[in-house]
């Protein structure tokens, strides 16, 4: 018997192709999406369209408005960086990591997995994620899961276990394309940019699309991202 799970879905091409994966190893997936105050909120759109395409059971969004707290390029009037190379950071934290953000998320979907009676959350971290966010790292996924199972009702009656499966963590952008299109991922329902225009078109320059456009290079496989230039 299929067990459900929580997949938190951003519309991006990591959590899409987390959620195909989460589908294809037999679970029955039901997606979160959060709406923090993001200055990219056409990924909200694309998210609810990518949980559509790839049979999720029920989509959910929940507003949590992080611009009170801000901190981020994403969250506060702080400029998005543009035309930097395409490589994963090393020196230091970028300013578009959002403060607590994935400890947020994480909680939020833990609470759904509680209602579902749902042991198994599904997050699309990266290996080039955690080269620069904090809580994009193995070492806090693999934490948060022991917190899951101390802090939680499900945990202390040992109902089940709490598991974070990540399994694009130690992938490429290209390789992580190459298999969400072996599954059947249509990427051009994704969004990963974040600085787009009114009519949600990628700006092109920022690190999110460069490693979108170099992922897609790399992989082979044609770029369908609608571009402002």
């Amino acid at each position: 018997m299929s067990r459900p799970a929580v997949v938190l879905l951003s519309g991006g091409i990591d959590s899409a192709t987390a959620l195909a994966v989460a589908r294809h190893e037999g679970f029955l997936p039901f997606t979160l999406s959060i709406d923090y105050g993001q200055r990219h909120r056409v990924e909200l759109r694309c998210a609810e369209q990518v949980a559509r395409s790839l049979g999720s059971q029920r989509h959910t969004v929940i507003r949590v408005d992080l611009r009170a707290i801000g901190g981020s390029a994403l969250t506060s009037d702080i400029e998005v960086p543009k035309d930097r190379a395409a490589e994963p950071t090393v020196s230091g934290i970028p300013v578009t990591y959002v403060p607590a953000r994935n400890t947020i998320f994480l909680g939020l979907a833990l609470g759904l997995a509680e209602t579902l009676g749902a042991f198994d959350l599904f997050i699309g971290a990266n290996v080039y994620d955690y080269s620069g966010y904090p809580d994009c790292r193995p070492e806090f996924l693999q934490a948060f899961a022991r917190v899951a199972q101390l802090g939680t009702k499900a945990g202390v009656e040992q109902a089940g276990r709490f598991q974070i499966h990540c399994p694009l963590i130690r992938m490429t952008k290209a390789q992580i394309i190459q298999l969400g299109t072996q599954l059947g991922v249509d990427y051009s329902l994704t969004s990963s940019c974040y600085d787009p225009d009114e009519q949600g078109r990628a700006c092109g320059r920022c690190d999110s699309c460069l490693f979108r456009r170099k992922g897609f290079a790399e992989a082979g496989v044609p770029d369908p991202t609608l571009y402002q230039t």
